[in-house]
């Protein structure tokens, strides 16, 4: 695959409905780089769990996830079917944080994510990587790190009109009770709490359509010299 225009590894991270996944892509297919949603191997390992019935951190070990690091078609597949609609909907979301709570689970995706990234890095020169513990955890030497913010009732909404955009019902009241859960229980884990990262740039998006969040963080991935053959400011 051809080298793209992003030198090494962007972290993306923040809470549900701060515009990760929409910007995250765009980022990517701007910046002709790969893509990962760590997300979505969360959240299939969780749609299994659920399927099963099975032990979370068996299920981490034996499930076959597959997820696609186009920007453009971020497939996620799932013993070879595709689940990429499946895992969006409401029994995951409600059920994805307890599962990528355990422990093991995170061990096991954690290694599977590095791995991944290092391919990418190596046949395109750069990967834009969004989730909640990128920068931390997964890849605390990113030559970038942002943590994306917005207020709870900004997200509630976003969330609303994407679900309803995807066909899936739901009401703002019913999404910010969920955002403000999944907050919680996010940032209070014991593994890998969601927190933004001593070294990462805050981005609130509460005021921001997407464009401008895309025009932000182009304006911030230049001011590090991040691009094929530009020279980094001194």
């Amino acid at each position: 695959m051809a080298l793209g225009d992003l030198r090494g590894v962007i972290a993306l991270d923040g809470p549900s409905g701060t515009g990760k996944s929409t910007v995250a892509r765009r980022l990517a297919s701007t910046l002709r780089s790969g893509y990962l949603d760590t997300g979505a191997m969360y959240r299939a390992v969780t749609l299994e769990v659920l399927r099963t019935g099975g032990d979370p951190a068996e299920v981490a070990r034996t499930a076959r996830v597959e997820i696609g690091t186009d920007p453009v078609d971020p497939t996620v597949m799932l013993d070879g079917a595709d689940v990429a609609a499946e895992i969006r909907g409401p029994e995951v979301t409600l059920a994805v944080s307890e599962v990528s709570a355990v422990a093991e689970v995170r061990r096991i995706l954690v290694e599977q994510q590095r791995a991944i990234i290092a391919s990418i890095v190596n046949t395109q020169g750069g990967i834009v990587v969004e989730g909640r513990d990128i920068g931390t955890v997964v890849a605390p030497d990113a030559e970038l790190k942002v943590y994306l913010t917005a207020s709870a009732d900004a997200r509630a909404q976003r969330r609303t009109r994407q679900d309803a955009a995807a066909g899936r019902t739901a009401t703002v009241e019913a999404t910010l009770a969920d955002v403000q859960r999944r907050d919680d229980y996010d940032s209070s884990r014991a593994v890998s709490p969601l927190r933004k990262a001593d070294d990462a740039v805050e981005l609130d998006t509460t005021e921001l359509d997407l464009p401008g969040v895309l025009t932000s963080l182009l304006a911030i991935v230049d001011s590090r010299g991040l691009r094929t053959g530009q020279a980094v400011s001194p």
